[in-house]
């Protein structure tokens, strides 16, 4: 049996690559995910994996790994990361979607800022802009979030400038594992 050369692709990487690959045309949508219930590590994987699933709609680069305290409330750190995708659907209809992902992991709203298994935000919608009772576009408190700035500013370094970075300073983030590493299982 022939060993596998070291430049192979894991599981994980394959697929981000063939799904980067056969993106759909639409829009570059920038999602944030965080938990801090339960199993955090594998809710944020198992979301990475549903917004994957969606309909037309594709993963284009995951950040790394992040747990940062608990902004405006108390509770245990969250983990947290950003994933960017392309993808036809409107943004209304994205947000349902990634409502119902949150749902399905079982996700529940007894109050503002609770703590939860899973949150998935959406952060940019292309350059669009969104303003209902429903949809704010750009997400309206990202710039005054650490655990929001530093997975975005790898991804869309030309989305996020110095001086917001300079003012989330304060707030305490690890970075815990780049991407793809933290997105497999077995890790």
């Amino acid at each position: 049996m022939a060993t596998a050369p070291a430049t192979q692709k894991t599981r994980v990487e394959y697929a981000l690559a063939v799904t980067a690959d056969s993106a759909p045309t639409g829009v570059r949508a920038c999602i944030g995910l965080g938990a801090n219930l339960g199993e955090a590590r594998a809710a944020l994987q198992r979301a990475v994996r549903s917004i994957a699933a969606l309909p037309d709609t594709r993963v284009l680069q995951v950040s790394s790994l992040y747990r940062s305290a608990p902004v405006d409330a108390s509770g245990p750190d969250y983990l947290n990361a950003v994933v960017c995708v392309r993808t036809r659907l409107p943004a209304l209809a994205l947000l349902h979607a990634l409502q119902a992902i949150e749902t399905a992991a079982g996700r529940e709203r007894p109050w503002r800022n609770a703590p939860r298994t899973l949150d998935l935000d959406l952060l940019l919608y292309g350059d669009e802009r969104h303003d209902t009772p429903e949809l704010t576009v750009p997400h309206p408190r990202m710039h005054e979030r650490a655990f929001v700035l530093l997975p975005l500013a790898e991804l869309a370094p030309g989305r996020v400038g110095p001086q917001q970075l300079a003012a989330v300073a304060a707030q305490v983030i690890e970075c815990l594992a780049p991407a793809p590493q933290w997105l497999d299982a077995s890790a």
